[in-house]
């Protein structure tokens, strides 16, 4: 009678197991058949640091926050020459552009891009970055208050207006760090209102805020930092569209 008893009560978890396995089953395939988010923009990261009640994460293109905000800094996913450099051979593949450098509670950590944090960084793992100088071609000039750009080896007399590569007009000009040194993006001020220009002039960004970050957003990532209100910063790509 027992053995009975315990036949039909396998039984019974063999198919409510089964069952189960088969919902388990139906619910991957159903996550793996779902699209991933489009990209707006290929050029940019798929994962962009957002700041959310004084905290940042990482939000895709859409604005959705895929990684908590629970860090006082994070940069964006891209290599740190540090650790692929390290005498830590095991540290090394932390180095790479599959991760990024987040801060929590004063301690460093690399991240993957599902949130986990799989490195804690070390001093004694950390090499020194190989030294790479770029000459820039460009150099901002200022004449009369005002600035503009010129290119060294042509520049001849401020005097003469052939001289300037952008004759000096501007309140404030600034290169921004980038891979091509012959098409720079400039940070530039007019009007007390900041917005970004190329090297022949052009207005790439309208003069529509009130500070523009100098530092390497746009070499990281092609994304400019920028503010309105001189107090909360979000990203903007090179067609002025807000991330």
């Amino acid at each position: 009678m027992m053995r009975k008893w315990f036949t039909v009560f396998f039984s019974v978890m063999m198919i409510l197991g089964s069952a189960q396995s088969k919902k388990t089953s139906a619910a991957v395939k159903a996550q793996a058949a779902k699209p991933a988010p489009a990209m707006i923009n290929p050029d940019i990261p798929a994962l962009i640091p957002t700041k959310r009640n004084g905290l940042f994460g990482f939000a895709n293109q859409q604005g959705k926050v895929i990684i908590k905000p629970e860090y006082s800094n994070v940069g964006f996913f891209t290599e740190d020459c540090n650790l692929l450099n390290s005498p830590n051979v095991k540290a090394r593949k932390f180095g790479s552009a599959s991760y990024a450098s987040v801060r929590r509670q004063g301690v460093d950590f690399r991240i993957d891009r599902i949130g986990k944090r799989v490195y804690q960084y070390k001093d004694a793992d950390l090499a020194q970055c190989p030294f790479v100088f770029m000459k820039q071609r460009f150099h901002a000039y200022v004449r009369s208050g005002f600035y503009g750009i010129i290119e060294q080896p042509y520049f001849k007399s401020e005097d003469d207006y052939r001289s300037y590569v952008i004759y000096p007009q501007y309140q404030y000009l600034h290169i921004l760090e980038g891979d091509d040194l012959d098409r720079p993006m400039i940070v530039a001020s007019q009007n007390d209102r900041f917005g970004i220009i190329d090297i022949n002039n052009n207005v790439v960004i309208p003069f529509e805020y009130s500070d523009i970050k100098r530092n390497y957003s746009w070499k990281l990532a092609k994304l400019f930092e920028v503010t309105k209100d001189g107090v909360n910063y979000f990203y903007i790509d090179a067609q002025n569209k807000g991330y």
